[in-house]
């Protein structure tokens, strides 16, 4: 099964998604993910996924239409409102789930000690994860 984890700028969530479906269900899907704008890889996101052992280093942000034309989805989840409004068509077989998470990169900007940034993106990275855990079974 084809799963995209959809954000606005995959830059955070949806890596962090998209790197603990491969890490924990990689067995169950082939895990995307993409966004409704790039960003760049967030590297504060990179550093709490290493934290936990999982390596998203080499990920790139990347659009929805940088996809292979041909790829199907069985699942489409947004992890965030704004992906989830603006979410591009895809065919009427791809279920779409929205699951929003908080914005690690909007909740730190008031916050100027690193352990307390780092926190903020540990908290969503678990979060995450224990969502990722749930798959297929946190679709319905």
């Amino acid at each position: 099964m084809n799963i995209l984890f959809l954000c606005t700028g995959n830059s955070c969530r949806s890596q962090m998604a998209e790197g603990w479906a491969k890490t924990l269900k990689g067995d169950v899907f082939t895990a995307w993910s993409a966004g409704v704008e790039t960003h760049g890889l967030n590297p504060l996101a990179v550093k709490v996924m290493a934290e936990a052992g999982v390596d998203i280093a080499d990920h790139a942000s990347k659009l929805a239409t940088d996809l292979p034309a041909d790829l199907e989805f069985d699942y489409v989840v947004t992890v965030c409102g704004h992906a989830n409004e603006n979410c591009p068509y895809f065919p009427a077989r791809t279920k779409v789930v929205h699951v929003g998470f908080d914005d690690p990169p909007s909740l730190a900007e008031s916050l100027t000690d690193e352990e307390e940034i780092l926190d903020v993106y540990r908290r969503v990275r678990d979060e995450i994860k224990t969502f990722v855990q749930g798959l297929p079974d946190s679709l319905s």
